[in-house]
């Protein structure tokens, strides 16, 4: 059943045609036209619909990254406070002689 071609079932399927080479009437092209136009609606929903979650993955990691830098830079002035407190506590120290 699986392998028989679709003129061999006996079902009717649709055949592709030229607009420009078959003499079709105004009522034809007005429908052939209007079926364009739906399936253009739907692609460009189904598309606008994977850019708007594209849209927003970006933006999400755009603002993870910007996060990370701010958390980051904060961290680095956390550390140069301490290394300075260690310096200071060096140099007020005891003097033992040895560096």
């Amino acid at each position: 059943m699986a392998d028989q071609t679709p003129k061999e079932s006996g079902a009717r399927v649709a055949t592709r045609i030229d607009p420009m080479k078959d003499g079709l009437s105004r009522e034809q092209m007005h429908f052939i036209r209007q079926v364009e136009l739906e399936q253009w609606k739907k692609k460009t929903q189904k598309l606008r619909t994977r850019n708007v979650v594209t849209g927003l993955a970006i933006g999400a990691i755009v603002m993870g990254i910007y996060g990370y830098t701010f958390y980051s830079v904060s961290q680095e002035r956390i550390m140069d406070e301490i290394d300075e407190e260690a310096r200071r506590a060096r140099l007020h120290g005891p003097k033992t002689g040895a560096n």
